[in-house]
């Protein structure tokens, strides 16, 4: 896989590992999770889901 330059300005290349993320139609959130363990881990502010995870269907 290619990659862009320039190489260690902080952002990431590729997707998250071993990361999932789930719609909670609840409280209308995108939740992440792990992927190992099945924990969940965080849950987003704005109603936008996370960037380079995963979605779990």
């Amino acid at each position: 896989m290619a990659t862009n330059p320039p190489s260690g300005d902080g952002h990431r290349n590729g997707a998250v590992r071993d990361r999932s993320q789930t719609y909670n139609p609840k409280n209308d959130r995108w939740t992440k999770r792990d992927a190992g363990t099945g924990q969940f881990i965080d849950q987003k502010a704005d109603r936008k889901p996370f960037k380079g995870v995963r979605k779990e269907r």
